[in-house]
């Protein structure tokens, strides 16, 4: 599967998500938009899901445009939990309070 996609792309990809300070969260499509790939929070949260194998990065930061936690993987909001990220409900982060402006 990784040998899809472009290293460089993967890591350029990784290395926004590791600038995600600790408190606050981002978006797939924020970081695609990031990259200069605004068209692709897919393609983003398919390298976060190979994340593990690159190295450790802060992937539990990221959720979708609405606030939504990943599906499925309990630890993600406790992680945010244990960085000061309040839940606005089980599944969602309040964005307009967390996310990370990108600076």
């Amino acid at each position: 599967m990784a040998g899809v996609l472009d290293e460089d792309l993967i890591y350029e990809i990784l290395s926004v998500v590791e600038e995600i300070p600790e408190g606050r969260v981002a978006t797939y499509g924020q970081i695609a938009k990031l990259i200069g790939r605004d068209k692709n929070a897919r393609l983003v949260g398919r390298v976060l899901s190979m994340a593990e194998y690159y190295g450790e990065y802060p992937c539990h930061r990221v959720v979708n445009h609405a606030g939504r936690l990943v599906p499925g993987w309990r630890e993600q909001g406790f992680l945010l939990e244990q960085e000061g990220v309040k839940l606005r409900d089980q599944t969602h982060v309040e964005l307009k309070k967390y996310q990370w402006d990108g600076s």
